[in-house]
């Protein structure tokens, strides 16, 4: 009953908004029915008979260790199924010491191991560790904290983290693997999460519509770059790691591998575009409260007075997360005291360079856009602070 008042008590404009944004979910829901019922994926390994379960190690059978011990060669030991369909069996199974795969089994190490039935017979290996319940455990501290600090801001930031996580996995990726555009499918996910996350934050408002278009076009901007300077530089979705295993999957899909380097850096800036965006439209939507009779003109330049300090807190953000991708790649060109030019010219690092300057000419051009259209469209409406449009 008290949401039905609510909404009776709304403005034409107010109920508009929120029509707005709840076709735009429901639109959203449609679309990931269509997208994830229609994938038709053609198999890739015959793992039909295959089945990876959890399970826990009860005794050493065999094993191998050096003077200090640690681990050499294979492990012969028996597990304990908890679950799937051989729940509850006792399994003797094999582990192959490696870096990537197995585990070093004690007994009580939980595992998470690969079953296969072969004429009656079962087989079984150690896949690697367990650590789903280290994982759930994390995520679910980082969202305690998150709804315990930001209260009724920390929930709708989950919401809205969560809604991006389905986005990405069960819309952009099935898009791109039947055939459309890495950079359309990307946009359009921009464009989703954006309105969704900025609602959940700013309500709808002035300032969360001068935030959706002011990240729409930066974070495109930051694609556009993208793709440029890479087409210049001769680098493209072929040039990246696991590219065999893209291009053994690209020809038993629709799959474009060219588009997915560039596309991804969309997604990758979002976040940085998205915190600059909004800060730079509530902060004019604040001083336009305070001072009402303040001409479009002061206000771009109080935006971009205030979203110059942000650029470089923001590139430098993007920026230090591709280079820390890149750590490793470094270290084994700085081990090896490769010359700068053979450096400089891999494509490795030139990927890394084109993905952090480009994430941060969108975040550097969404300032003076988002203080631009705030500009305009907050001298033209009444603006009542961190609320509805009036």
């Amino acid at each position: 009953m008290k949401l039905i008042q609510k909404f009776k008590q709304m403005s034409k404009k107010e109920k508009i908004g929120h029509f707005c944004v709840y076709g735009a979910i429901i639109l959203f829901l449609v679309f990931l029915y269509f997208f994830n019922s229609s994938i038709e994926k053609t198999p890739l390994l015959d793992e039909s008979s295959d089945e990876f379960a959890r399970a826990r190690v009860v005794e050493i059978i065999e094993e191998n260790r050096d003077s200090e011990g640690n681990q050499v060669g294979t492990q012969i030991v028996n597990v304990e199924i908890l679950s799937g369909e051989y729940e509850g069996e006792i399994v003797q199974t094999t582990n192959i010491d490696s870096y990537l795969y197995g585990a070093d089994c004690k007994v009580g190490t939980r595992v998470i191991v690969q079953l296969s039935e072969y004429d009656g017979s079962l087989s079984a290996s150690v896949y690697n560790y367990d650590r789903t319940n280290t994982l759930i455990l994390m995520v679910a501290l980082f969202l305690f904290l998150l709804i315990l600090i930001g209260k009724q801001k920390g929930l709708t930031s989950a919401f809205g983290l969560i809604f991006t996580f389905i986005c990405i996995i069960f819309l952009y990726i099935p898009m791109m693997y039947i055939g459309f555009s890495p950079f359309f499918s990307a946009v359009l996910v921009v464009i989703l999460t954006t309105m969704v996350i900025m609602y959940f934050i700013g309500g709808f408002s002035m300032k969360t519509l001068c935030s959706i278009l002011g990240t729409i076009v930066g974070v495109v901007i930051a694609g556009v770059f993208a793709s440029l300077f890479g087409t210049l530089s001769n680098i493209n979705g072929f040039n990246v790691d696991d590219i065999e295993t893209l291009i053994y999957i690209g020809q038993n899909s629709h799959l474009d591998i060219s588009g997915l380097l560039f596309s991804g850096i969309l997604i990758a800036s979002l976040g940085a575009v998205i915190d600059t965006a909004m800060s730079i439209a509530t902060t004019i939507e604040e001083i336009k409260y305070r001072r009402p009779d303040i001409s479009a003109k002061e206000l771009l330049k109080s935006g971009i007075k205030i979203g110059g300090d942000m650029m470089g807190t923001m590139s430098n953000t993007l920026i230090l997360a591709f280079t820390g991708g890149s750590l490793s790649t470094l270290v084994v060109f700085h081990a090896y005291d490769m010359p700068f030019l053979q450096m400089f010219n891999s494509y490795s690092i030139g990927i890394e360079i084109i993905q952090g300057i480009s994430g941060s000419l969108g975040v550097i051009l969404t300032v003076p856009f988002v203080s631009i259209i705030s500009a305009f469209l907050m001298t033209r409406k009444k603006v009542s602070l961190n609320n509805e449009l009036k």
